[in-house]
């Protein structure tokens, strides 16, 4: 198996650990892209979920939150929001298969690099960022199969939005989200994108 197709099944399994009482106060899957110690070539997404319960607990008890932040801004998470309920991809400690993965396929691709290799840090940051634009497109085409082909539906029982958020870039957020879904679903979320709600 390669890294996509792991990632894929993943993504399944852990759709099937949302809770099942849960599933009717979800209103959002997140999709959080994260690098263990802030490492391009250890690439990871947790996966998680948001309900309207939260929300309304977050604008009852923090005063000033505005119902778009409360609803759709990752600082106001709860754990399964924002640290996901599994982490997939190259992190060894959660998903030591998908780290094996990639790591071989960054290999083959000759974008792997060892610290002692001695590449400049140009020539690392350069793979890093090929990494790391590999690893957002993949991310997005994961949150679209997973509409396409039922994966959301049959998991949750109706059709949501997946949102992405890039820790390390969060203006990316909206161009990431906007790929991912039909846009249906994300126009609440993308009513507050600074570039409007052009399509690419």
């Amino acid at each position: 198996m390669t890294f996509r197709p792991h990632m894929g099944k993943a993504a399944l399994r852990t759709l099937a650990e949302f809770p099942e009482e849960l599933t009717s106060e979800i209103y959002a899957v997140t999709f959080r892209i994260d690098s263990v110690d802030q490492d391009p070539r250890f690439p990871y997404l947790a996966i998680g979920y948001n309900t309207e319960t939260e929300v309304a607990r977050v604008l009852a008890e923090e005063s000033g939150s505005e119902p778009w932040e409360a609803r759709w801004n990752y600082a106001y998470f709860p754990p399964s929001g924002l640290e996901g309920v599994r982490i997939i991809g190259h992190d060894p400690v959660h998903d030591p298969v998908g780290a094996d993965l990639h790591r071989r396929e960054a290999v083959a691709q000759g974008l792997w690099y060892e610290d002692e290799d001695g590449l400049s840090e140009q020539e690392q940051d350069e793979r890093g960022e090929q990494l790391a634009e590999q690893f957002h497109e993949l991310c997005v085409d994961l949150a679209r199969r997973l509409h396409t082909d039922g994966g959301l539906v049959s998991a949750i029982g109706r059709p949501l939005p997946v949102i992405l958020y890039d820790m390390f870039d969060p203006d990316e957020m909206f161009a990431l989200t906007r790929a991912a879904n039909p846009p249906e679903l994300v126009t609440e979320f993308l009513s507050e994108d600074p570039e409007g709600q052009r399509q690419d």
